[in-house]
This record gives structure tokens, sequence and C-alpha cells, in this order.
């Protein structure tokens, strides 16, 4: 923990959202696999706060429930009627006893963009700076809407914060505006809340009006300029959050793209925040990587896959391929087309091909499953090939059963194996055989049906038919040649 480690954060994410016309709470929705509310936790645990409160309102069972799933040390507070943001910081600091020594970070939790190095630099400008409020701010291209920070032309401390529509010709001309985030000394805040009063249009708590009561209390209030406006960027309502999210994959990729990855084509790839990758994967067009994927040196992910919690090994080859929950060996190859589902492990230079469908299947090192089979409950050995269109008969109706078959194996094509099953490692099936019965090593397994084949049916149960004339014509260019 360091020196400007505040001692408190306080996240505001009590509000209802009503623009993004929605059943889920606003900061519950996802970009880039973290809520909204995600990423701002995420950004502030960078501090190392003491203490992180997160302030819940709107459907706050069900923020509460996903804040204790994603950072279980993250305390709440509820505040029960949106009365101001001066009101939810009031609420944020009742469970710290409502008065914290040190300074204490107000953000707000639809802001997924802000990032933990321009709060870190918050923090260090108010330690810095001796001052009792500090305001995150930005340089807009167009500030129209917002409220600008005016600031003492010699000492440079902000003496107002003035909302657009109250704003002179000369102050409309200020391109600096206010994010609402802001640093505090936490007991000049804690007692400067108990003084903000309620006689406005809203009838409101403004956590803004703090910054006045402390500047007239000859504290002084200073500014954080944030290097790119548009992490200060709250969500409201579709739209921003489609925006959002293509700012946030443009960042990630580029990240991934300075650290050594390959992306062909940034404009179609989409990534979570939490996807990793090492230098030289390369990544074609189309593709979406997603919850805690991997990509290792050398693979070769794409076009048009979508990878979920999936690990690909180095130098693997994916291609036209969804996976979720899957280990791709080292070397391995997959698709076109095929469909990895959870607990697919897929071992070193092995290879899944076109239309194959794995679930819950260990497939060992070198071992081809080439194309249109299902593979699932399965643990098949080293250096073994399935044949086309077998399908891994898993399910009786009630339950899952297992299928083993062992190394340097060699089943037919069409081939049912009905578990539970084994086939020994050194077997061989015949194609079109429906396996019951476990086969042993270096055996032979033939399980179909006698071919018979009935002289005249077609001209005796189908005279006059196409193929009739066709057995007819055929018979006679025989009886020609004899």
């Amino acid at each position: 923990m360091s020196a400007t480690s505040p001692a408190a954060v306080v996240v505001l994410a009590a509000g209802e959202g009503t623009r993004m016309k929605s059943r889920t709470p606003k900061v519950l929705h996802e970009i880039c696999g973290r809520t909204l509310v995600g990423h701002v936790v995420t950004a502030a645990r960078e501090l190392a706060p003491q203490e992180l409160v997160v302030v819940v309102g709107h459907g706050r069972e069900q923020v509460a429930a996903h804040l204790a799933e994603i950072d279980p040390a993250a305390r709440t507070a509820v505040q029960e009627q949106q009365n101001g943001t001066g009101h939810a910081v009031r609420m944020g600091l009742e469970p710290l006893g409502g008065s914290v020594a040190g300074t204490v970070i107000v953000v707000c939790g639809d802001t997924p963009l802000l990032t933990g190095a321009t709060l870190k630099k918050l923090a260090e400008t108010h330690v810095a700076d001796g001052n009792a409020v500090t305001v995150l701010t930005a340089e807009m291209p167009d500030a129209t809407g917002y409220g600008r920070i005016v600031r003492d032309g010699v000492s440079g401390a902000v003496t107002a914060i003035v909302e657009h529509k109250d704003a002179s010709e000369s102050q409309r001309a200020i391109r600096e505006i206010n994010s609402g985030v802001f640093a505090f000394d936490g007991r000049l805040l804690a007692d400067a809340l108990g003084k903000v009063r309620t006689d406005n249009s809203q009838g409101e708590e403004y956590l803004t009006d703090v910054l006045g009561i402390l500047r007239e209390a000859g504290h002084r209030v200073g500014a954080s300029v944030a290097g790119d406006h548009r992490e200060i960027a709250g969500i409201n309502n579709r739209v921003q959050l489609s925006e959002a999210r293509r700012i946030l994959n443009e960042r990630l990729l580029t990240e991934a793209m300075l650290a050594g990855v390959t992306v062909v084509d940034p404009a179609s790839t989409f990534v979570d925040a939490t996807v990793t990758f090492e230098p030289d994967a390369l990544i074609h067009p189309g593709t979406q990587l997603l919850g805690s994927t991997h990509i290792a040196a050398g693979a070769e992910v794409g076009p048009n896959c979508r990878l979920t919690d999936t690990t690909v090994g180095a130098d693997a080859r994916v291609d036209n391929a969804v996976a979720y929950s899957s280990e791709i060996g080292e070397g391995a190859s997959v698709g076109p087309f095929a469909y990895l589902r959870p607990g697919t492990k897929l071992g070193t230079k092995s290879k899944v091909g076109t239309y194959v469908e794995t679930k819950n299947a260990t497939v060992g090192e070198g071992t081809k499953i080439p194309h249109l089979s299902y593979v699932g409950d399965a643990t098949i050995g080293d250096y073994t090939n399935i044949g086309a269109a077998s399908v891994f008969v898993n399910y009786d109706g009630q339950s899952k059963h297992h299928t083993t078959v062992g190394s340097h194996c060699r089943t037919g094509s069409d081939n049912m194996f009905v578990a539970p099953v084994t086939v020994g490692d050194g077997a061989y099936t015949a194609a079109g055989s429906v396996i019951t019965k476990d086969v042993p090593a270096g055996s032979l397994a033939v399980a179909r049906g006698q071919q018979r084949n009935i002289e005249g049916w077609v001209a005796r149960k189908r005279p006059g038919s196409a193929a009739a004339k066709a057995a007819e014509a055929a018979s006679g260019e025989s009886a020609g040649e004899s």
C-alpha cells in the first residue's frame, strides 16, 4: 500500500438508469466481459484502498449479489431513496462510521472506461497539492452540456463548477469539464456533507455543493486532468453502451498488439478484458475471445471463431470454430466448423476437424477426429484415428455414460460406440459397426448385419419405374458384353 493509497473508495451505483429501458439494473450491463460496475471496481482496486464501498439502490439485491461474486471484500451501502449524489456519499460513509481519516475517492458506477492509472494520478495530485477536494476533469472537444471548471488564473485552483445552462459566454468557451469523480479529505467531506442543503429545483443533496462549502471555509479545491476525455464518459443508454464497448475493445486490442500479438482486422475482432495473450499469437478477422480465454505464443485463431474460457496452446490452429471451457493442446488443429463444448481437452498435435462436436472429452496426443462426428463423455488415447460419421452414444435417456478408446486404435466410419464401452489399445472396428461390447486390445470388432442381395427385386416390386428401366438396361448391356 503506497502513501497515496486512499482510505476509502465510494462507488455510486444506486441509480435506476431508466434510459437503458431494461429489466437489468444499469450498472449490471456488460461490456468486454465485465459489468459497468465491475470495470469501475477493478479500476478502484488498483489504488489498493483500505475500504471499498458500493452504494446500491435500484435492483440492490442483484447488484449486491454480483458484487459478492466479483469482489467479496467490497462493502455495500443502501440508498433507499435517490436523493442526490451528496446523499449517496453520506450513505456510503455510514458503514465506515460516517467519517474517514485520509483520502476518500468518489467514483460513478457507470464509467467503465475509467482506468486505475487515472485514479492513481488523481489520488497523487490530491495528496501532493494538499487539497481538501480534487476534481477529476477532462478537456472536451465539445463541452456543450457539461459543467465547466473555472480556475484561479494565478494559482490554478478550482474556484467554481458552473453548469452549462448557467454559464456566461466566456465560461462556455472553457473546454475543461467536471467528471463527477472526486478525491476528498475524509474528515472535511463528512463535515461538509452535513451542511449540504436541498433548496434546489430537485430537492436533492448535490455532492458538488461540498466544493463551495469547503472553499468558503478557506480550503483549497484543485483538479487533476484525465489524459483522455473518453475515460470519464458515463453510460445512460444503449447507444453509449455500444460506443464504450468499441472504445474499450480498441484499447484492449491495442495493448495486445503492442505486446506482440498480430490482430489482422481489429474492427472485426472482439475481446474481453479478461483475455490474455502471448507474443506471436495471430488473430484473424471475425473472432471473439471471451472470458478467461488464453492464446499462447504462435497460436493462430480465426477467422470466424468464438472462444469462451478456452486455452489455446502454443502453435495450435483454430479455424471457424466455437469453444467453451476447453483446452486445446500445443500444436493441435481445430476446425473448420468444429464445436468444442465444456470439458474438452485436446492433446498435443491432436485434431478435431470439420463438423465435429466434442463434450467432456479427453483426446490424446496425435489423435485425430477428422470429420462429421460426435464425441461426448469419452477418453481417447494417443495416436488413434476416429473414422468419419462416428457417434459416441453417451446418453440412455436418464444418465450419461463414458466411452474409452485406447491408443493407436483405428475405428471405422459410421461407428456407434454405445456407452459404457471400452476399445482396447491397438484395436480396430469395422465400418458401419455398432459397438456395444468391450473390444480387447489388438482385436477387430465387426458389429453389423450380414449383407444379402435379392436378385430381381426392383423389377418385381417396382415395375416400370426409372430404377427398373435402368436395371433392365444394365442387364441388357451385361448380356451383350457376354
